[in-house]
Parts: C-alpha cells; structure tokens; sequence
C-alpha cells in the first residue's frame, strides 16, 4: 500500500459563485424545460476552454472506449456533469415528480445500518428518489469538508437541511458519529473513487492499467462492522436515471480475524469497488466526472 498525491484537490473550483446562485434562482423560478436550455451552452463554454480537465476527460475516454473519443463524446460528458448538478436543485427539493426513475437492487436494502459506496458517477443525489423503499430512512454523506465545499454551500441554500446530514472526515470525532448514525439505522454514503493525497491506496487495475484507489472508506466499513453496497445513480439523459444497488462486502463478521485476513479483506472489496466501478463506467463513458489525472503515477 502507499500514498498517492491528489491533484484534484489543489485545483481552483471552475465557475462563479454568485453565476451559480443566478442558476439556482432561475431553476426554481423558471423551471427545469426552460433552464436546461442553458446547460448546452454551459457544457459547450467548459469544453472549449477546458485545457486540462478536458485532456484528461479525452484520456479518460480513450481507456474506456478502446479508442479516441469524438468532439461529441467529450462534450456529452460535461452536458451531463452539468445535468446531474441542475437536477441536484430539484431532488434537494423533493420534486421526484419531475424525473423517470428506475430502481434495480433495492431488495439488498435491510432495516439496519449500511454503508453506501458511491464514485462520482452520475448522481448520488438520485438516491433521494428511493425514499418510499428507504422507509424514510436517514441518509448520511460522510466527506471531506472541501470536497465541492462551494457548490454544496449554494444547494444547502436551497434546502436549509441539506447539509445537515453531513459527517465531515478526518476528525477524530468522524467514526464515532458515524457508529452512532449507524446505531440509530441510517444509511451512510460516501464517494469512494478519489484520494486526497494523505491516505493508504492499493494500486488496482482499472481500465487496462494501474490506478490508485483509496483504502479509507472500505477500512472505515471493516472498523464499523458493517454492509457495503455499491451505489451508482447513471443519468440517462432527458428526465431519466437508473439508480442501482449491488451487494460490495460483508465486515459484520470479521470478530477473531487477524491483521492480515481483515487488511486482504478490505483489498479485495476495494478490487470489486473498482471492478464495479468500471463496468459502470463502460456502460456509461459520459456519467464519470473525472477531470484529474486518475492514473498518475504517485510519488
């Protein structure tokens, strides 16, 4: 295991505030028809000036479709970045009516707690559309304070509690408010595709060649003891999302195992994580928003 540097998390978060606060106002004013009229031109706007989120967005493409992406294929990846952010407004605010909505998997969701683990791949947000199979079940994002800290500001904007079901990472404090959220049966999610940098990877092959993938999220399941299901929200396009459910790991039953059974364990969910997460990303190219160097080799 070693530690890979993240450069997503030092570059600068492209667009303007108060732009971004103007699109909210005019998504729940004018409505979603009229607003995402203006996405295309978003969406045209980032890809010509791009630069290195667009090289690598192309990069990206290349592994995942065996050959060099389209004008239209890189495109289609910001149209629906840009997507699946403008119909984050209308699932914060409940308006499920809005959207077509398949479910597959929901049978694996039981009473208790869980672990959620998600990539950024199209929408965790769309997982607010599950409520009647949730139960009504308090659905927790664990995450790193900074990670799309200006965005998130602006939606919990729009609903005030948004943000309240928030457990901020890399606190000391973090794993006990998670058990505790866990205790009371909530469903924990969190994004498990990027690392910032500090933090124990395993190198895991991933899209024909070694990436690293972080350890944290599936360490923080074993220590937990708990269920981990891969979530993935695909934006089909239109008002459409298919929201899945897969059966990842099991960590309820690793009382009496050694160091090394639990550490190959977590190396072997974090493979299936990975292998999930690929498959996703074949069958949907333009729904993982990776705008980084994903297979830069750590130091």
């Amino acid at each position: 295991m070693s530690s890979a540097s993240a450069d997503w998390t030092h570059a600068s978060e492209r667009g303007s505030l108060p732009l971004i606060r103007f699109m909210v106002w005019m998504s729940l004013t004018l409505g979603r028809p009229f607003t995402r009229v203006l996405l295309r031109v978003i969406a045209a706007y980032f890809l010509a000036f791009g630069g290195a989120s667009r090289r690598n967005i192309a990069a990206y493409l290349r592994r995942c479709l065996g050959r060099g992406p389209t004008l239209a294929e890189q495109y289609r990846v910001y149209l629906t970045f840009a997507s699946t952010l403008h119909d984050r407004i209308y699932f914060l605010k409940d308006r499920f009516d809005l959207f077509d909505i398949r479910r597959s998997g929901t049978g694996l969701i039981d009473a208790g707690g869980m672990l959620l683990m998600g990539a950024h791949l199209g929408s965790f947000e769309a997982m607010r559309a599950c409520g009647r199979v949730l139960a009504g079940r308090r659905v927790v994002m664990a995450m790193y304070e900074d990670n799309a800290r200006q965005i998130n500001g602006v939606l919990s904007a729009v609903d005030p509690g948004a943000m309240r079901d928030v457990v901020p990472l890399g606190h000391v404090e973090s794993m006990l408010e998670l058990r505790d959220r866990l205790d009371e049966g909530a469903i924990v999610g969190v994004l498990a595709d990027r690392t910032l940098g500090n933090e124990r990877t395993i190198s895991v092959t991933f899209l024909g060649d070694e990436a690293q993938f972080p350890t944290g999220p599936m360490r923080m399941a074993a220590a937990l003891r708990q269920r981990v299901l891969f979530m993935a929200g695909l934006y089909r396009g239109g008002n459409r999302y298919d929201v899945r459910f897969e059966e990842l790991a099991d960590f309820t039953d690793l009382e009496g195992l050694g160091r090394d059974e639990r550490d190959a364990r977590v190396r072997a969910a974090v493979e299936r994580y990975a292998a999930r997460l690929e498959h996703h990303c074949r069958e949907a190219p333009d729904n993982w928003f990776n705008f980084h160097d994903f297979w830069k080799r750590p130091a």
